[in-house]
């Protein structure tokens, strides 16, 4: 796939069957993840790539909770990966923010459908969250950047809304 065209095509998918990513696919979406633009290359963030359903539906709960609802946040993706950073590095939302976008791109470029999904930051901060990431072995002072929700789309994701007017302003 061209790169302009995949950067100019790439939607956020709300609607996924629950067929799970193959494992080569998911590592080629991580691998991208890893090599964002990082400030003074600090490499500030950590992802978890989360394919066990039992913690996909405990941090769907988590997260729905945050925003006063009983749904799934997570539109039905089967998989997901939470970028994290370590907040003690000045950069670290952008570094965080970089990794999601690449996330998001590789998948597209690989057939798989993502979104982003906010509330890390408050699922982790809260004492469930950071229960949640001692559990799983992870220390440290890291902010919640976001969920990159990951699946086969369902149907066809919504073609792209027209820019906004002043987009851009050339000086």
């Amino acid at each position: 796939m061209d790169a302009m065209n995949m950067l100019l095509e790439r939607r956020s998918c709300r609607s996924y069957n629950p067929e799970l990513i193959p494992q080569g696919v998911l590592d080629q979406i991580l691998e991208a993840g890893k090599f964002a633009a990082t400030g003074m290359g600090k490499q500030s963030p950590i992802m978890i790539a989360v394919t066990d359903k039992a913690l996909r539906d405990r941090l769907a709960k988590l997260n729905a909770a945050i925003m006063g609802w009983d749904g799934d946040p997570f539109y039905g993706a089967p998989e997901l990966v939470i970028v994290l950073a370590d907040r003690s590095v000045p950069t670290y939302l952008y570094d965080g923010s970089l990794v999601m976008g690449n996330l998001m791109n590789a998948a597209y470029a690989l057939g798989i459908g993502s979104c982003w999904i906010h509330r890390a930051k408050e699922e982790f901060d809260s004492e469930e969250g950071k229960a949640l990431l001692k559990e799983l072995g992870i220390e440290g002072d890291y902010e919640g950047i976001g969920h990159c929700i990951l699946g086969y789309p369902e149907g066809p994701c919504r073609p792209a809304a027209p820019r906004k007017e002043n987009y851009v302003y050339r000086i």
